[in-house]
């Protein structure tokens, strides 16, 4: 099995300005994770960015660096016009990897692509248990709930599924909670195919797009990630983190 791994990188960033090019000991932070990314099978890593000072943070690094459009409005269009401008075929796996995630294990960039060649869906993503109680409240700690052959049913800001008895105890039960993992594998042609999809209206609730995929009847494969990863870069305070572990 083949894959193409590309990375969005946009420079702005409302709590952390020129995130990518964020220093971790002497590289920029969108290096840290093609570096990452290449430590996977896929066959060819590429960032994706419309600035001009990304591209050339990069240039002597032997990352493979695509200029796109300014005018996009989500990643995935940002996606979308890779996967034209590479040519991609429509059956060829792409793995979007975040571009704030310096420390996100090669294993589950392998794991999500291979979770996408063996199902019959269009699109793949990864889950781990929630294991703390506040995250269950927390809009940014994303939650999502699977059915039995492992597909998702539902993607939310607020704590899903709801244990009517637990909360009323104040002692919820955690053992059917998952925290969305923002890592996905599509075929490339569902990625056009979804830019052609009408915006849903759970889609504008949530402000979650993988929502529109569920709206419009296609499938999300789901599986739990092979390994916890660490925490991506959102904060000042997280890069200093990241800065630590990594020192």
């Amino acid at each position: 099995m083949s894959f193409v791994v590309v990375i969005p990188a946009r420079f702005s960033s409302t709590r952390l300005p020129g995130k990518p090019l964020a220093d971790i000991h002497g590289k920029p932070m969108i290096l840290w994770v093609a570096e990452q990314a290449q430590k996977s099978g896929a066959h060819r890593v590429v960032v994706a960015t419309d600035d001009a000072r990304i591209a050339e943070a990069l240039q002597h690094s032997g990352v493979e660096v695509v200029m796109t459009r300014s005018d996009h409005e989500s990643g995935t269009e940002r996606l979308a016009e890779v996967v034209e401008l590479l040519e991609l075929a429509a059956d060829e796996i792409v793995v979007n990897v975040q571009g704030d995630e310096p420390l996100l294990p090669s294993a589950l960039v392998d794991q999500v692509a291979n979770l996408l060649a063996s199902s019959d869906a269009p699109m793949a993503t990864l889950a781990t248990p929630l294991e703390q109680l506040e995250q269950l409240d927390d809009p940014n700690v994303v939650k999502v709930v699977s059915n039995a052959q492992g597909y998702a049913l539902y993607f939310s800001r607020v704590g899903v599924p709801f244990d009517r008895e637990g909360m009323a105890a104040a002692t919820p039960d955690l053992t059917h909670c998952r925290r969305h993992i923002g890592l996905y594998a599509y075929r490339a042609g569902f990625i056009r195919h979804y830019l052609a999809l009408p915006v849903s209206p759970l889609e504008q609730l949530e402000k979650l797009e993988q929502l529109r995929v569920l709206w419009h009847g296609e499938s999300i494969a789901l599986a739990d990630a092979c390994e916890v990863p660490p925490p991506g870069v959102d904060t000042p305070a997280d890069l200093a983190a990241v800065r630590q572990q990594l020192a």
